[in-house]
Order: C-alpha cells, then sequence, then structure tokens
C-alpha cells in the first residue's frame, strides 16, 4: 500500500521566520491560504491508497473527517520530526509500505506532481526526495518502508536524510520539480513565490487581496533600482 502523510501544527503558530515580514495576523492568514491549495492537491491524487493526517488542530481534524481521510490525532506535538516519525510507525504497522510525507507550504504544488512521486518504484528499502529550492530542506520526502531512517526537517536535512538513508544501505532516488521545491519559510521565499504564475491558488488569491502582493513588488523594484544605480 502507497500512502501520503500530512503532518499539520497549530497554524497560530506557524512561519514564525516571517516575523520581521508579516504580523502574526497575516502569518496565520498564510498559512492558512496554503494549507488550502495542500487539501485541494491532495484532493486530486490518484496513486495514494490512503491518505493520513497527524495533528492536534481541530480545524485540520474537521477537513480530516470531511475528506474521510485517516485520523492520527496528537496529544501534544513536539517537533514536525517527531510526529511524523511516529506517524510512519502507525502507518507501517496498518500495512503500509511506501509512505510520502508533504508539508504544508507547497502552494504551486499539483496533484500530478504527488503521483508522479507516488509512482516511482524504489527497492525494498529505497527513498525518493525533493530537495528545497535552495537544495538544504526535504520538501517532499517518500520513504520504503515508511521507518526507512529517522526523520529531520528545516534547514540541511536534505543532507541529513541523505546521510541517513547511505547508512540504511537504501537505494536513493532524488527528484527536481520547481513547484515542489518551492516552499515559503522566509522573505526570500515569498519575494521568489512571486514570480510565478499565482492565478488560481488561494495563496495568489490572499496575497493580493491583502496587498502584500504589490507591497513586497515594490520592494523589489526598489531594490533592482538602487542596485542598477550602484553599477552606472
Amino acid at each position: 500500500m502507497r500512502a501520503l502523510l500530512l503532518p499539520v501544527k497549530d497554524l497560530r503558530n506557524a512561519k514564525k521566520r516571517l516575523m520581521g515580514v508579516l504580523t502574526p495576523e497575516e502569518r496565520f492568514g498564510l498559512a492558512q491560504a496554503m494549507l488550502a491549495d495542500t487539501i485541494r492537491t491532495v484532493q486530486g491524487v490518484r496513486r495514494a491508497e490512503k491518505i493520513f493526517v497527524i495533528t492536534n488542530y481541530q480545524p485540520v481534524l474537521d477537513i480530516a473527517e470531511e475528506n474521510r481521510w485517516e485520523i492520527l490525532r496528537e496529544d501534544r506535538q513536539i517537533s514536525e520530526s517527531d510526529s511524523v516519525d511516529t506517524a510512519s510507525q502507525i502507518c507501517e504497522q496498518r500495512g503500509v509500505r511506501s509512505l510520502l510525507r508533504l508539508p504544508l507550504d507547497l502552494p504551486l504544488v499539483r496533484p500530478g506532481d504527488l503521483d508522479e512521486l507516488l509512482a516511482i518504484e524504489c527497492r525494498p528499502r529505497g527513498t525518493v526526495i525533493v530537495p528545497s529550492r535552495d537544495g538544504t530542506g526535504s520538501n517532499a520526502l517518500l520513504r520504503t518502508p515508511p521507518t526507512l531512517f529517522p526523520s529531520h526537517f528545516g534547514e540541511g536535512s536534505f543532507a541529513k536524510h541523505l546521510a541517513k538513508a547511505e547508512r540504511a544501505g537504501a537505494q536513493i532516488i532524488t527528484c527536481r520539480n520547481p513547484r515542489l521545491e518551492m516552499d515559503v519559510d522566509d522573505e526570500s521565499d515569498l519575494c521568489a513565490l512571486l514570480e510565478y504564475d499565482l492565478t488560481g491558488t488561494a495563496t495568489g488569491r490572499w496575497l493580493r487581496e491583502t496587498g502584500i502582493d504589490a507591497k513586497f513588488r515594490n520592494s523589489l523594484k526598489k531594490e533592482a533600482g538602487v542596485a542598477a544605480g550602484n553599477q552606472l
């Protein structure tokens, strides 16, 4: 059985690395918009035989119940890595052979992107990893079996996962996909995101309606103008 895992923390505490450029309300709004895009994408996935959600955040528990996804309810959240590893153990016990972990801050991802990952055939011990845009993080992680090696998320996680997989004697497949690589953690990510066509996404709509899109684009234009002036 191949399955997809969504680990979700309380969105009210999300995106702290954007504290310098977004208010708490804006960070919460951005997280909600990206969650909406993720939910819509997961609803369109065809190759996942089951969808698991691990969280203690009630709005997401309600969404999972509405979609008849498997709920792994947490009493408390220690870290994303702990949540993913706990869920991976449970999934393996329930007969999951391959498990794809997907974060919630990939507003460009499409169902086909996930189906392509789920379609990749690994050896009995193997992993498929999609790195982040800067090459240091792990934006999507498929493990066969789900508990093949421990999780590490955040900066430097890509190298850690590669090292763990090598020590486990696993087949390693690295996939590059610009939509899966485009996560939103800090100001530079948000600026990079605005270079893409966000038409039809909840994230793009939220950025326009709040005026954050225009604010960041104006800031980028000013920076470009200063840089051009310095070269004269």
